[in-house]
């Protein structure tokens, strides 16, 4: 046997020693591709919201997007055919998937207010003080110059709220916790608190601080006819 055919029978068998685990962290070739790609996409996801909350949908500039991902702006089109496509991934990614927990929450057990509460809350503390809210003011502030924008977040997310909030007031109105009947066709007016504080956030907050919580509770106090102790 010569040396070079010991080295080749050596360099196998210090490749066939690696066991299955050395083997999967090392990945192959395709799968340490995907991931790179799946990295190079979050971070252009990442660096979109940061531009577009801090300069609007209409000045916020692909090169730039470009330059706070650490990417070359031609990577931008392997992933997003143009700015729209973009954001309405933020919209998927942010917000859609809050949405969804609502509108898959199981039967209550206990009051109707109790679960409106819960998600009320969970809306205030996950949406309205954090970068999500920033998404929902940019919506409402641009939409109307771009309706394309507007009908994919009513799409996605709108119409899903809404249908959650219908199907739990026809239940409160079926267990006689709500009253009023003509209320179910007004979805709107359960979120209108939610709404309220997103866009007082970053408006009026430094002039006049609000309380969302309280002014959430006296909103269902009028909803559901109930009134608190003092």
């Amino acid at each position: 046997m010569n040396m070079s055919e010991m080295s080749s029978k050596s360099g196998k068998g210090k490749a066939g020693a690696r066991g299955p685990a050395e083997r999967e962290a090392m990945g192959s070739p395709g799968s340490r591709r995907a991931d790179r790609a799946a990295e190079r996409r979050a971070a252009i996801v990442e660096a979109a919201m940061d531009e577009f909350i801090a300069r609007g949908f209409a000045a916020t500039r692909l090169d730039e997007i470009a330059k706070r991902a650490g990417v070359a702006k031609g990577t931008i089109y392997l992933h997003f055919k143009d700015k729209e496509s973009m954001f309405e991934e933020l919209i998927r990614t942010a917000i859609v998937p809050f949405v969804s927990r609502l509108a898959v929450l199981p039967p209550p057990s206990g009051s109707v207010r109790d679960i409106l509460e819960a998600m009320a809350r969970m809306f205030l503390h996950e949406v309205a003080g954090t970068r999500r809210g920033d998404l929902v003011r940019l919506i409402i502030a641009e939409g109307p110059r771009f309706p394309a924008i507007a009908d994919f977040y009513y799409r996605e997310v709108v119409s899903r709220g809404i249908a959650a909030m219908r199907a739990l007031i026809q239940l409160a109105i079926a267990r006689g916790e709500i009253r009023e009947p003509n209320l179910v066709q007004f979805p709107q007016l359960m979120i209108a608190p939610l709404m309220v504080a997103v866009l007082w956030k970053s408006l009026f907050e430094r002039h006049a601080p609000l309380d969302a919580e309280a002014m959430l509770q006296t909103h269902l106090d009028l909803i559901f006819g109930a009134t608190r102790p003092t």
